[in-house]
């Protein structure tokens, strides 16, 4: 890879490291900042160095251009630490096969395959499923003593769902949760270590172990995973690497980003006087509230991309190889494209976040992640109408692309007397 001669002070365009404490916290300013500061960047911290998008439009063009390739595990996986290229064949190997990762022709060809899985009667059919997984769940939560939501509900049901999605329900997901945290403590690293890399590379073989076992014993005729093992027998999809990372990075998409719009949205409908209880006067409004959450509080902080050929942009030239990082988080923030886009309105006009992505790599989950959302937020409005943070401040994780919280306290008020009601 060519690189360009970069002027002194490049390495920080703020003049000041990126990713500390205070932007894992609350990465906002540092994005109003960076907007404010010039459309593009490079930075050294990402990755060993990368231009930073940081406004919508540029985001998008980068999701959407087929100058911009998303073909770009390899610099990622190998560069881990000292040792890694060796060590590190077979998580690469089987990474970079996964559709998330592939151009044309090779991802609208799997696309293909897993589109069936996604259709809308199919989600409407799995949706009495999702509700009675929610349903069973809080039947055993005590809302009066208070619960961690994110452990109680959002981390294990992504999981079941996408499992049932899958065709592997009743299966073991605990070990689901465990692999994919493995997996996005090493996507979300800005600067991967050979630890984290181990330890992702660990779970997506087991992964792969997992449904290859799954395939051998004929246990796979349902669901996605049936899909795939169709594909396979028809010459569709190769057998093998092809067909193995398409099912563990199912597993993980599928889970990931959905208890993280789960846990910041419920935090956020908490947190902002009046939301909850206006809500539920007006249910019609929640699909639309939780696509304002997902642009709020974009579960996705950024995406990257490799530049395929060379070109220009904002006067920048950009070289073939070199590494593209649209940050979703300021793009979803842009006064240019919302106005007033530090607060959160639900009756937004409705552009679309990008916090699914957008182009030929958009979410293929989407509406099945939308929908456990809506599910989850309903179930939990008609259960405890007085449903309140246990505590103002919640810990956020410390992944810088998968924003989500460690735990989220909450419980139910105990009503209050009605007026001349009996005193004990």
């Amino acid at each position: 890879m060519s690189t360009l001669p970069l002027p002194a002070g490049s390495a920080s365009p703020l003049g000041r490291s990126l990713i500390d404490d205070d932007f894992l916290e609350d990465p906002y300013p540092t994005y109003q900042a960076l907007r404010d500061a010039g459309p593009i960047h490079w930075s050294n911290e990402f990755f060993g160095g990368a231009w930073l998008l940081t406004r919508h439009e540029d985001v998008e063009t980068m999701l959407r251009d087929p100058r911009f390739s998303a073909r770009r595990t390899g610099g990622w996986v190998m560069n881990s630490g000292e040792g890694a290229r060796n060590e590190l064949k077979g998580f690469q190997r089987l990474f970079s096969r996964a559709m998330l990762f592939l151009d044309a022709p090779d991802h609208p060809r799997i696309r293909r395959i897993l589109h069936a899985g996604f259709r809308p009667d199919v989600l409407q059919a799995l949706r009495p499923h999702v509700e009675a997984l929610v349903g069973e769940v809080l039947a055993g939560v005590d809302a009066a003593r208070g619960f961690d939501f994110m452990q109680q509900l959002a981390r294990p049901l992504p999981a079941r769902v996408i499992a049932k999605l899958m065709g592997m329900a009743g299966d073991d997901d605990s070990r689901f949760i465990v692999w994919s945290d493995d997996l996005a403590a090493f996507i979300g690293a800005p600067r991967p270590t050979l630890e984290q890399a181990r330890r992702a590379q660990a779970s997506l073989l087991g992964m792969g172990r997992y449904f290859e076992s799954r395939l051998a014993n004929g246990s796979a005729e349902d669901g996605l995973v049936g899909c795939l093992a169709r594909a396979a027998s028809d010459g569709t999809i190769a057998d093998g690497g092809e067909l193995l990372a398409q099912c563990a990075m199912l597993l993980f998409a599928g889970h990931e980003t959905t208890r993280n719009l789960l846990g910041n949205g419920l935090y956020h409908l908490l947190a902002h006087p009046g939301l909850w209880d206006e809500l539920q006067r007006q249910p019609h409004r929640l699909m639309g509230a939780v696509r304002e959450l997902l642009r709020f509080e974009s579960p996705v902080q950024y995406t990257g991309r490799r530049v395929a050929t060379d070109l220009v942009l904002h006067g920048q030239p950009l070289r073939r190889g070199e590494l593209v990082l649209g940050l979703i988080g300021a793009a979803n923030r842009d006064p240019r494209r919302y106005e007033h886009p530090d607060q959160l309105d639900i009756g937004r006009r409705a552009f679309a976040p990008l916090s699914f992505g957008s182009g030929p790599h958009v979410c293929i989950g989407a509406a099945l992640t939308l929908m456990e959302a809506e599910v989850v937020f309903g179930e939990l409005m008609r259960r405890w109408p007085t449903l309140a943070l246990s505590q103002p401040r919640p810990g956020w994780n410390r992944n810088a692309v998968y924003r989500g919280l460690e735990a989220l306290q909450v419980h139910a008020l105990t009503p209050a007397p009605a007026r001349g009601a009996a005193r004990a």
